[in-house]
């Protein structure tokens, strides 16, 4: 029987399963439900049943049995309540459960040395060497860090929209954007409307958008919002190739997460990262779910190119 390997996504949002042949063409994929929280009520039963069944997806696609040489599975918060789960939900010879910033490095890079910078929700910088040294900054989470995230431009925003509204800021379209988008009276109430469980992080930061629109349209708050949010990522990158990689040696810089859809932040963070001699500023070449079937080869010894990867995963 020839050997079969197994990549797994689990993400705030969806699960992704991508099966691959001993030659690392991908032969099937599926997808699942979220199974990024375990805890709490029936999260051990959802967790179960998005890995379950992005697996039985993709392995009907590809025509084999659910029996793995290797497989890996990166999961958003880590695998250290996820772990002993995955081995139960997976049939394998060998696993490795790791963090979503690998998988998102190994996918973006296809397998190469380089540095990820992930801007969701949150914000963290992750990289790995030549020699498989790993090196991160920030994650720290929305109460102590997430610079340049999803979350914190809409905080950013908002706070430039509160001080207009009481008379100690500079007048912004990003006061009207807000109140337009949330149904809101004013900046005070979208306050603390934002304060209570109506309102999730991820729903939060899902009107950072309206920073980029705003910006486009010349609105100088809402640029320097974006150049300082883009200046941030830049640093956490900064921070990751002083640990890990020489001066001047040349190296890939990715990017991935909802925030990167706006140009200007991202044009910047190009600018000011290519500054240093070396980086190379790129978009991802794969996606997480095919970082983390590459790592499944890893974990058998096996260095492959992928081929025929899905374009939903690129």
């Amino acid at each position: 029987m020839n050997p079969v390997y197994l990549g797994i996504d689990g993400g705030q949002s969806s699960t992704t399963a991508l099966v691959g042949d001993a030659s690392g063409r991908v032969i099937g994929y599926g997808r699942g439900g979220p199974c990024n929280h375990v805890e709490g009520p029936e999260g051990r039963e959802k967790f179960l049943a998005a890995v379950r069944t992005s697996l039985e997806q993709a392995c009907r696609m590809a025509g084999v049995e659910p029996l793995f040489r290797a497989c890996c599975g990166g999961f958003s918060g880590g695998a250290a309540d996820k772990e002993t789960l995955f081995v139960e939900a997976v049939q394998a010879e060998k696993y490795l459960v790791t963090h979503d910033a690998l998988i998102a490095l190994a996918g973006a890079t296809a397998g190469e040395p380089g540095i990820i910078v992930v801007a969701g929700t949150g914000s963290i910088a992750f990289g790995r060497n030549a020699a498989g040294k790993t090196a991160r900054a920030g994650g720290w989470g929305y109460v102590f860090g997430d610079e340049g995230g999803g979350f914190d431009l809409t905080r950013q925003a908002l706070r430039a929209a509160l001080r207009w509204e009481e008379g100690w800021g500079p007048a912004t379209a990003l006061h009207g954007a807000l109140l337009k988008a949330t149904g809101t009276a004013s900046a005070n109430e979208l306050l603390h409307r934002f304060y209570t469980v109506a309102y999730s992080r991820p729903q939060i930061a899902s009107y950072a958008q309206l920073v980029d629109e705003v910006a486009s349209h010349g609105d100088p708050i809402a640029r320097e919002i974006l150049g300082h949010a883009a200046q941030q990522l830049a640093a956490l990158a900064g921070a990751v190739r002083r640990q890990l990689f020489a001066e001047g040696e040349r190296i890939p810089v990715a990017y991935i997460g909802g925030v990167w859809r706006s140009g200007l932040l991202r044009e910047r963070f190009r600018q000011l990262v290519e500054l240093e001699p070396g980086n190379v500023v790129s978009a991802p070449a794969y996606g997480p779910a095919a970082g983390a079937l590459i790592e499944a080869y890893r974990a058998d010894n096996r260095e492959v190119t992928l081929k025929d990867v899905p374009e939903f995963v690129k």
